[in-house]
Order: C-alpha cells, then structure tokens, then sequence
C-alpha cells in the first residue's frame, strides 16, 4: 500500500492492482492504523473498474466514518449517477479535498 500523508489527510493507494486483496487489508488496516484520520483512497490506477467493486468498500466506508472522520473514493471510471450516495466518490485527488474540508467545517459547526 502506497502512503501520502497530508495536513488533514491521508491518501492510500494499492501497489499491486488487485482490488479484492486491497479492500480485505483496509478492512484491517483503516481501523487500527488510520482510525482518527480522514482517509482518501485513491483508484485512479484502477482504469477498468465497475461499480460492484467499488461497493465493497461500503463496509469500511461506514465503519470509518462512524467515528467521524471522512472516506473519500477517487475514481473516475464509474457513473457517477450508479453510486450509492453512502459513498463518496470524485473523479480528482483536488475534489477529494476539498469534500474533507467541507466535512471538517461541518463538523467543527456540529452538523
């Protein structure tokens, strides 16, 4: 897994271009190594995805933001009208961003 840490963020990335593997080990992962973080996972390498895997991500999507932190989704290979709207998904690292920017000032509101 390829890690960029940010200010306010932490963008994850799989090296070796197997989702099915990748989302198993941030099923581990986000909850012991990320938990506290916002966590933007970027698929950009991934060129052919489809919307089923990108659904399995649900999982630790809900966990992690459970504990009020933002999980975001870059991608730009599925439609962006077929996501479930528990998900978020851009198609820009900026996007991604700027969505956990826009969550930490609701947040700090108490929304």
């Amino acid at each position: 897994m390829k890690i960029e840490n940010k200010d306010n963020y932490v963008i994850l990335a799989d090296e070796y271009k197997d989702i099915n593997g990748f989302v198993s080990f941030l099923d581990y992962q986000i909850p012991a190594k990320f938990k506290g973080q916002n966590v933007v996972l970027n698929l950009l390498d991934y060129d052919a995805l489809i919307l089923e895997q990108l659904i399995m991500f649900m999982k630790v999507n809900t966990q992690h933001r459970a504990t009020k932190q933002s999980f975001v989704i870059v991608t730009n290979t599925v439609n962006p009208d077929d996501i479930p709207e528990e998900l978020f998904v851009v198609p820009t690292l900026q996007e991604a961003e700027d969505i956990i920017e826009m969550e930490e000032i609701e947040r700090d509101l108490g929304f």
